[in-house]
């Protein structure tokens, strides 16, 4: 008998079953992401909304930095990787963040969660015409069930009427810069370390947004509070450096229009989150909107089934 056909040589021949992380990675993702709307609630009812980012930015950079450089990682970015993830820090940070929180001030939670869920809509569309991504008839199938799903939710919210239409603008620019973050990522990619690449896109989302945070707003208008202090922790440790880590990652690995779609989670999780914590309005027909927003988003991520090759004869 060969030894091709023992029975060590077959047990050794048949791989290990890989327990797939993935799953894990998008739940926590898309609770970090949707809590992060309630915690920034809390932050600026405190504290200026750029002073808060500010200090967030900076704070997490360094962070990141100084674990990576007491673990003496290698520093695997060129100058040109490098300056991308700077202006990822001005578009995903100073920007998405920086305009979105002003919005904060007058907007509530529910509703900021719920404009920033178009984002798979915009993206989708971006990501078809610079980045070469195919729109399926079911992709756009899914999109569209995402977007009857949020509008189902804005309706409600909007029924309510306590929501500023100036914070509705700032929050849509805070769209914008998100998408166009999103896009730039995937167009531009960056190679090397996505935690080094986070601790430069916080520092270069701080500095852009200091000048304006000491020019537009005051130090003493911050309210020394321990909700603010957990907010602050929270949007530092869960959302400037694993949200936006777990995001990279994902991007990488599912592709810009999928990786987007699971925004279409953000409405339901964000008004939960904002119901039990802030104790904001949410009516159950609200809910009713997941329906629609979690069988787009089945459609948009499900992989698609390879094509069979032909045995040749």
């Amino acid at each position: 008998m060969s030894s091709a056909s023992s029975p060590a040589a077959t047990s050794m021949s048949v791989p290990r079953a890989r327990f797939n992380t993935l799953p894990l990675l998008i739940a926590l993702f898309c609770l970090l992401w949707s809590y992060a709307f309630v915690a920034g609630k809390i932050g600026v009812t405190d504290c200026p909304p750029l002073i808060l980012l500010a200090a967030r930015f900076s704070l997490a950079g360094v962070l990141i930095l100084g674990i990576s450089r007491l673990r003496r990682d290698q520093w695997d970015l060129s100058w040109r990787d490098a300056a991308v993830f700077a202006v990822l820090g001005v578009a995903n940070n100073a920007l998405y963040l920086g305009l979105g929180y002003t919005g904060l001030k007058t907007v509530s939670a529910g509703l900021g969660a719920l404009i920033v869920s178009a984002n798979p809509v915009f993206t989708a569309m971006l990501a078809a015409l610079f980045l070469g991504e195919t729109m399926t008839l079911r992709k756009v199938t899914g999109l569209v069930l995402g977007i009857v799903g949020v509008a189902f939710i804005v309706w409600h919210r909007m029924k309510v009427g306590t929501d500023s239409p100036h914070g509705i603008l700032f929050t849509l620019a805070s769209l914008a810069s998100i998408v166009a973050g999103t896009v730039l990522f995937k167009l531009l990619a960056p190679k090397g370390s996505l935690w080094i690449g986070n601790g430069i896109q916080n520092i270069a989302g701080g500095l852009a947004v200091m000048p304006f945070a000491f020019t537009l707003s005051s130090v003493g208008d911050i309210v020394p509070s321990m909700r603010l202090a957990g907010a602050f922790a929270f949007l530092v440790l869960g959302g400037s450096i694993l949200a936006y880590l777990l995001w990279f990652h994902l991007l990488k690995v599912c592709g810009a229009t999928a990786a987007s779609a699971y925004h279409f989670l953000m409405p339901p999780l964000g008004m939960l989150f904002a119901y039990l914590v802030l104790g904001e309005h949410v009516e159950f027909r609200d809910l009713l909107g997941i329906i629609p927003v979690a069988l787009g988003i089945y459609l948009v991520t499900r992989p698609t089934a390879a094509t069979p090759k032909r045995s040749v004869t």
